[in-house]
């Protein structure tokens, strides 16, 4: 047993602080339930943090803040990867990862083509909606955080100040990227993918 947990911590500790990790990440090493019982017994000794049943962190610190709650997406993906599927911020979280909003929201939405089910960390709520193939098709890339962010801000809303802001944050390969997916977007976002794309001046 102590083999098994010596690996287990190894394997955490070798990656950076604020992975989110579920047992699946350690089935390599041995059976499920030394794996179980390697993690309960790290979590008790306060070397890495249970979110929830199942799902744990090596949490990030902060010298005034203490220790840190983790980043959604980081959860989401322990999640995901766990049912082989895959995850698209959407809704207020996605405008707020590109900077178009301040306010991180409460409840956090990510679509999957997974199952739906929600998990609730601290005082957020992490809910994962099942959505169609389309809105899927764009997942992990630059196109499909920017569709879904400005579908939730609306078409009356998207003027031409958050334009030059993402025309400004995003990289050139970003651009190209929007440019290569516009066959994914409703036509009113296609059409800011290309004024985004266009050279400023």
């Amino acid at each position: 047993m102590q083999s098994i947990e010596n690996k287990v911590i190894s394997r955490i500790y070798g990656k950076k602080r604020g992975w989110v990790f579920t047992p699946n990440d350690f089935l390599d090493l041995s059976g499920r339930p030394l794996i179980d019982k390697a993690l309960s017994t790290l979590s008790k000794k306060g070397a890495i943090r249970r979110l929830a049943r199942g799902l744990y962190d090596y949490p990030r610190t902060h010298s005034k803040l203490g220790t840190l709650p983790p980043f959604p997406e980081k959860v989401a993906a322990a999640i995901t990867a766990k049912d082989q599927s895959h995850f698209q911020p959407s809704g207020a979280y996605a405008a707020n990862l590109l900077g178009l909003s301040d306010q991180v929201p409460a409840k956090i939405v990510f679509f999957t083509e997974g199952t739906s089910r929600s998990i609730t960390i601290g005082k957020t709520k992490i809910m994962f909606k099942k959505t169609t193939p389309k809105n899927m098709a764009t997942a992990g890339r630059i196109s499909g955080l920017l569709i879904q962010a400005l579908r939730y801000l609306r078409r009356p809303h998207v003027d031409q100040k958050i334009v030059t802001h993402l025309r400004r944050k995003l990289s050139a390969p970003d651009k190209e990227q929007l440019l290569k997916d516009i066959r994914y977007a409703p036509a009113w976002i296609g059409s800011i993918f290309r004024q985004i794309a266009e050279t400023e001046g």
